[in-house]
């Protein structure tokens, strides 16, 4: 794969740096906003239509980004092709249809803590399938997420679990991450092969054309025009700022600084979520949903400490 010498260059200069995490800061924001965003229109457009509205827009700036970064845009082997489908049918379709399908009724907030345990389990599937070492600060970090997760999930009462106490919001959620986990371990693979921004934007749009046809069949062309303004701002923010820019900032931020010390600013993803969900959607700030975000976000914190370096693929806000 050719790619342009700009892709090569490196940040100079203090003013250039600060942009730099100013950009890994916004991007934080900007995937804990989705939350808020996919909150927000979930109840008001079919799961299908929404992650393929998404997506497709996505693609597009995803496409014109990559053009920027490498002067065309790269060609996939069959084997290439293989490993971006799944990457595409794993966390793209399957991951947003069970994201907007969970939104429905679960609070963006308690959603954002519950993906955010992904680092944690992704790091548990990759000891156990691929042997991976697991020290002991990532293991502490991945006891401390599945017990975040596990509070929040069950409202503070994890013995309700055991007599069925999550519902099926919670149950899609949780999908999400397992969605996410199967999309990283095949994200190890495509990496090989692929630019973290190519395997992205490939995944993006092979995504969205198997999200087409349901999101078809579900009135999709039909229903466009009744969309209300507030669900068209959502979609773009989800596709745009959500999906396209926050990728790409955070691809620049890995290119720059490396995987760990980009990583470290996903700890700010739950935060803003659980904030801006308490500002713009007035959910409350329970007691288990302060205690699982206290255990999520160290979890998250020794999952990434300096000495791993996690893959574009693991960090996936929402």
């Amino acid at each position: 794969m050719k790619v342009a010498a700009s892709l090569e260059r490196a940040e100079e200069g203090p003013t250039e740096k600060v942009w730099l995490y100013a950009k890994l800061v916004l991007t934080a924001i900007f995937w804990g906003g989705t939350f808020v965003a996919g909150r927000s229109i979930a109840g008001q457009i079919d799961p299908f239509a929404a992650a393929f509205l998404r997506f497709a827009i996505a693609s597009c700036f995803l496409g014109a980004f990559v053009w920027r970064s490498y002067g065309e845009i790269p060609k996939l082997t069959k084997h290439d092709f293989v490993l971006v489908f799944l990457l595409g049918l794993t966390g793209v379709f399957t991951y947003n249809v069970l994201f907007f399908s969970g939104l429905k009724t679960v609070a963006a907030g308690r959603a954002s803590l519950i993906i955010a345990s992904n680092p944690a389990f992704i790091a548990l599937f990759s000891c156990w399938l691929l042997r991976e070492r697991l020290g002991i600060t990532k293991a502490l970090g991945i006891v401390l997420s599945m017990g975040g997760a596990v509070v929040v999930i069950s409202r503070g009462n994890p013995l309700a679990l055991l007599h069925g106490g999550a519902g099926w919001g919670e149950l899609y959620i949780f999908g999400c991450v397992l969605s996410w986990v199967l999309y990283s371990l095949i994200g190890k693979f495509a990496m090989n092969r692929l630019t973290p921004l190519a395997a992205v934007t490939y995944s993006c749009i092979i995504g969205a054309a198997c999200l087409l046809l349901p999101a078809s069949m579900q009135g999709l062309w039909q229903q466009l025009a009744g969309y209300s303004l507030a669900v068209w701002v959502g979609i773009l923010y989800l596709g745009f700022f959500g999906s396209a820019l926050g990728f790409f900032w955070y691809y620049q931020g890995i290119r720059e600084l490396g995987a760990s010390q980009a990583g470290v600013f996903i700890n700010l993803v739950p935060v803003s979520a659980i904030l801006l969900a308490h500002l713009v959607l007035q959910e409350a700030l329970d007691g288990s949903l302060l205690i699982g975000a206290c255990l999520v976000i160290a979890g998250v914190y020794y999952t990434n400490r300096p000495g791993r370096r996690p893959s574009m693929t693991e960090t996936e806000p929402g």
